[in-house]
């Protein structure tokens, strides 16, 4: 039998991809930004590490904005919110859902956003791509299980995708530095013993946000 939060995960993926639009938003914003930002150096000039790593970062984090405010927009389009509260699952199993939702909708947009980067910013990541996967994983788990909580606090409101905005930026910016701050000390061959406090505060990001969120989810989400 599946998970209660796995077949909440599985009816948003099929919702989102339903008529064959996916995460199209994200991904072109994130194309359109990579892009754009090429265009500002000179010919010939190369960005830096740092600058590559921090613009595939700012890519993702547009990305999670638009992937929950659409993993929401679902309850309150087919009004499903309040019977998802009525029914056995547990709240915290509804926020487990879209969290996996989201973090799968949004290594997709990572998919594409990562070869752009290669190729129009000349981003270089060696030898270092397992690591860079483990670094990737760390910080998208982080940016979903914020925007599942504060997609919550944004449910049912008129201007839900502007509060989700106003919000969400400050609160990542401690893992989207420690993402960039990895990714740059991967590419420059630094051991990843020597980036353990990077790695650490990504990892006390996603433990203590978890924490807040399984505590917080019932009372932020509600049917109405």
């Amino acid at each position: 039998m599946t998970a209660p939060w796995l077949a909440i995960a599985a009816k948003d993926l099929r919702l989102a991809f339903a008529g064959g639009q996916g995460p199209v938003q994200a991904v072109l914003l994130g194309l359109l930004l990579v892009f754009i930002f090429s265009l500002s150096a000179a010919p010939g000039e190369h960005f830096s590490p740092q600058q590559a790593m921090a613009i595939f970062w700012l890519c993702s984090s547009f990305a999670v904005v638009l992937i929950f405010s659409l993993l929401f927009r679902f309850e309150e389009e087919n009004d499903t919110a309040t019977a998802l509260l009525l029914s056995p699952l547990p709240v915290q199993g509804l926020w487990l859902g879209k969290t996996l939702a989201g973090l799968a909708l949004l290594a997709l947009c990572q998919v594409f956003f990562f070869p752009a980067a290669l190729v129009f910013l000349g981003l270089d990541p060696g030898g270092s791509l397992g690591g860079l996967a483990l670094m990737a994983l760390g910080v998208d788990l982080g940016l979903c299980i914020l925007g599942g909580l504060i997609g919550a606090m944004g449910h049912g409101q008129g201007a839900k995708d502007a509060l989700l905005t106003i919000i969400v930026f400050p609160l990542q910016v401690p893992l989207l530095l420690g993402g960039i701050r990895i990714g740059v000390g991967l590419m420059q061959g630094v051991p990843m013993s020597d980036l353990g406090e990077w790695f650490g505060l990504v990892l006390a990001f996603d433990a203590v946000f978890s924490g807040a969120a399984l505590f917080l989810f019932p009372h932020v989400f509600r049917g109405e």
